[in-house]
């Protein structure tokens, strides 16, 4: 998700949950994103697992962004869409469970997500995981075409 205003643009980004990643900041910050099974429709599951993630229904025009390949191996197919967190938003993110502390026989439930927050490109680009930063010159790339094309000053 992305929003655009003032003369720039800010890109939703999300902050895994649980206590792998409570102290981690800049490059630990996300695309909402989720596994598909084998031949699923990936836009659509990119749609599910934003509102899973998130906990609101993306709605808008999509900007295929393409995929790229993160530093453990999982590769991330990502679109975009404008759009803005309701001015009542509060996270509503899926739970996890894992045995913690570890070694410990206790298991314990932990938001797949504990934030979701807007950043100006600059500040985005050192929030998200490394891997993921192409996909925001990669939408930076499709609003520069689409205000060529369309004659839009926002971007």
């Amino acid at each position: 998700m992305f929003r655009r205003g003032n003369d720039q643009f800010e890109v939703l980004l999300v902050h895994p949950g649980g206590p792998f990643f409570a102290r981690k900041d800049d490059g630990a910050w996300t695309i909402p994103k989720g596994e598909a099974a084998p031949e699923e429709d990936l836009l659509t599951r990119a749609q599910i697992e934003f509102e899973e993630e998130v906990g609101i229904r993306p709605q808008g025009n999509w900007i295929e962004l393409g995929s790229i390949k993160q530093k453990g191996g999982k590769t991330v197919h990502a679109w975009a869409f404008e759009g803005d967190l309701p001015e009542s938003f509060q996270l509503k993110s899926n739970l996890f469970e894992i045995e913690w502390p570890p070694r410990s026989g206790r298991r314990q439930s932990f938001p797949e997500i504990d934030q979701a927050r807007f950043f100006t490109d600059e500040v985005a680009r050192r929030k998200i995981n490394p891997a993921q930063s192409i996909l925001l010159d990669r939408l930076c790339s499709a609003l520069a075409a689409a205000a060529l094309r369309f004659g839009d000053p926002r971007v």
